[in-house]
C-alpha cells in the first residue's frame, strides 16, 4: 500500500475536524454515546476524502536501447562509384 501524501494527509485531517465539529454544534447532544458515534462518523469521513484525493501518477520512462555494433547502419555514398578500368599495354 502506497504511503499518503501530504495532501491526503492534510485533506483528511480537515475533513475530521471541520464534520466533527458541525455536527457537534448541528446535534447538540451531550451523551457520551452520541459524542462517540459523531466522533466514529468523523473518522470515516476524514478516511473517505483521504483516499478519494488522487495520488499522484508516475510519468512513464522511456527505455532507449542502442543498436548493438553489428546492426549500425553504415551511411550508404550518394552515387555509385566508378567501375575500375584496367589500364591496356598499347
Amino acid at each position: 500500500m502506497p504511503r499518503p501524501t501530504a495532501a491526503q494527509l492534510a485533506y483528511g485531517s480537515l475533513t475530521v475536524i471541520a464534520s466533527t465539529f458541525a455536527m457537534l454544534l448541528l446535534s447538540q447532544t451531550t451523551s457520551g454515546a452520541g459524542i462517540a458515534v459523531i466522533a466514529v462518523t468523523a473518522l470515516a469521513l476524514g478516511l473517505l476524502v483521504a483516499m478519494t484525493v488522487p495520488m499522484p501518477r508516475r510519468t512513464p520512462t522511456v527505455v532507449r536501447r542502442s543498436a548493438p555494433a553489428d546492426r549500425v547502419a553504415t551511411p550508404l555514398p550518394a552515387t555509385a562509384p566508378e567501375p575500375v578500368r584496367e589500364a591496356t599495354a598499347s
